[in-house]
């Protein structure tokens, strides 16, 4: 080693690697998580001795790809993946196709065989040129390692760009495939002791320009005609302010705080559950939570029918909201997707690329512009329809164990700005329907880039390590069962964090019931609900980690409203799936019969 640089100069494997995990350390990487195997040991070894990156071993490369892309998602910075050659690689493909669509920084180092060793039948041996196809923003093969300095600038800034890559320029995975022959383990050979005294502190310098987490440039502008803000003022003032009256802000997932928009503007916003909106009101803004019902009311759906949408962060989850947008066909303005293009609706939609923040300092909309009873009526609709389903859900008797209801106890009784991994189905779908407007702050995460329910466990855990705050899960129980692998991590001493599992057992997957599908049974029963019938209390005791049933309402309200410092439980829900879900269709068709 030398000096506080901790670079291991006993052979060239061992240079290498060091000279990378210093160049990550420099562009902001805190942490690495890594997979056990063999061709991937000096990467390991060089990861594991830095005094300022956290490696965490992860068993199973699928759930330690989730585990990063929740570190990224809690951080913002880039995060290191690391797993040997072969077929390790294909499991981390599911996390880097969310961390694409969701625009995770994840900088995926695969270790491979050199060349000569490929196309010849070598073991643990694979095609992994480009692997990953365009779900990376970024890929590099890098060279055969080399104790010279012009082959180690050239690891230095390559590794640099991966980085700055991830986590600005393209935000999201980049991979680097990475070729070692031997020997692997740092044998010291003398291969790489000339170079003592040349790669110092002053070959790392320069690296401290690049900002240390993913703040800054999120939203790069490559449109030639919005390079200044007086280009972007005319944009906005053209698109928003000289002809438009009834307007709606429709926060989506990730899409921050809009209120400074909507004070602006003056306008409505339609805030999905995984905004930062619905959780931060300022008593100003109209927050509509219950579009979903709402919009089910054929009456006032044409009502409220707008002529411009501004739609922050992509769409929400609902068919209802995407349907009336579709049949009413608004002008929209997309902000804060980067250079992605969301809009799966396909509608008479313009690019905005700054977020909403900015968007609100660049355009003004004069009194005359605005309509009062527009926003009145959306007011007056919110408030009904939230009466029906506090209603509905308040009407449920303490040992009633509708699965609705756990989501909206949640909103009323965890404490304030807890970190909250909301999975996919059903549970995201639950948070949108009944989870209300307020100003707890809880900060909710979620992998709906790609929606899939693969690495629940181990993403929530991911949001969990190293918190600060307690975080909670809400999932299913077969999101739950496809990563329980995760639960190696949760009871690993490696593991620092609290995460309460909050877990809807209806035996099956729920959100099967509310599609078409459902009627035809057989096959649905076993083809799509697909029940398991897992005792959840024996397969937690198998890690070691606390499970309590919860009984009534009183028990899991107050579970939730304290939660534990440190460790991994499970607060298991059982509830009654086929009758949950005709009760939440009843209730979510009851606003629809309104005059």
């Amino acid at each position: 080693m030398s000096g506080s640089l901790h670079l291991d100069f006993r052979n060239t494997n061992s240079l290498w690697c060091s000279v990378l995990a210093e160049t990550l350390h420099r562009c902001g990487v805190t942490h690495a998580v890594v997979s056990p195997g063999s061709r991937s040991t000096p990467l390991v070894f060089a990861l594991a001795n830095h005094p300022e990156i956290e490696a965490i071993p992860v068993l199973d490369e699928r759930s330690a790809s989730f585990f990063a892309l929740g570190l990224a998602k809690q951080s913002g910075r880039p995060v290191a993946l690391v797993c040997t050659s072969g077929t390790a690689a294909a499991n981390f493909f599911p996390a880097i196709i969310e961390a694409r669509e969701s625009r995770a920084p994840l900088i995926v180092i695969t270790a491979d065989r050199p060349p000569e060793m490929r196309d010849c039948g070598s073991g643990q041996t694979i095609d992994q040129q480009k692997l990953y196809g365009s779900h990376v923003s970024w890929y590099h093969e890098l060279a055969t390692p080399e104790a010279t300095p012009e082959r180690l600038r050239y690891l230095r800034q390559t590794i640099a760009h991966a980085c700055k890559h991830g986590a600005h320029l393209g935000r999201g995975p980049v991979h680097i495939n990475a070729p070692f022959r031997d020997p692997l383990p740092p044998i010291t050979d003398k291969t790489a002791s000339n170079l003592r005294g040349i790669i110092g502190e002053h070959f790392f310098a320069f690296l401290s320009q690049f900002p240390a987490d993913g703040s800054a440039d999120n939203n790069p502008r490559t449109d030639n005609y919005l390079r200044t803000d007086n280009n972007l003022r005319d944009m906005t003032n053209r698109l928003i302010v000289r002809e438009k009256k009834r307007g709606v802000i429709v926060a989506g997932p990730d899409s921050g705080d809009c209120h400074a928009l909507a004070r602006e503007s003056g306008w409505p916003i339609l805030a999905d559950a995984l905004s930062d909106t619905r959780h931060r009101m300022d008593g100003n803004a109209v927050i509509v939570s219950a579009y979903d019902m709402i919009l089910r009311n054929e009456r006032l759906a044409g009502e409220l029918a707008p002529e411009l949408v501004v739609c922050i962060g992509g769409w929400p989850t609902s068919k209802v909201l995407r349907a009336w947008l579709e049949k009413y066909d608004p002008e929209i303005l997309m902000t804060g997707c980067g250079t992605q293009n969301r809009d799966a609706l396909h509608g008479r939609t313009k690019w905005f690329p700054r977020d909403a923040g900015e968007l609100a300092t660049l355009m003004h909309v004069n009194p005359e512009y605005r309509d009062a009873a527009y926003v009145t009526a959306w007011r007056r609709a919110e408030i009904s329809a939230r009466a029906t389903i506090d209603k509905s859900l308040n009407a449920t008797a303490g040992d009633d164990l509708f699965e609705p209801r756990a989501t909206a106890l949640l909103a009323q009784h965890l404490p304030r700005n807890t970190p909250l991994f909301v999975a996919s189905s059903m549970p995201v779908r639950d948070a949108e329907y009944f989870w209300p407007a307020n100003d707890r702050g809880t900060r909710f995460f979620h992998n709906r880039g790609a929606n899939g329910i693969d690495g629940t466990l181990s993403t929530a855990l991911g949001i969990a390590h190293g918190n600060v705050q307690p975080a909670v899960l809400l999932t299913g129980d077969l999101s739950l069962l496809h990563d329980t692998n995760g639960f190696l991590t949760a009871a690993s001493k490696n593991f620092r964090g609290s995460l309460t599992i909050v877990l809807i057992n209806n035996n099956g997957g729920g959100i099967f019931g509310h599609l078409p599908v459902a009627q035809f049974d057989p096959p649905f029963e076993e083809y799509f609900a697909t029940p398991q019938n897992i005792d959840f209390a024996r397969l937690c005791a198998t890690y070691g980690v606390e499970h309590v049933l919860i009984k009534n309402w009183s028990q899991f309200t107050k579970r939730i409203s304290t939660l534990p410092s440190s460790g991994v439980r499970v607060l298991e829900i059982p509830t009654d799936r086929k009758r949950d879900a005709e009760r939440r269709q009843s209730l979510l068709r009851a606003f629809s019969k309104t005059p």
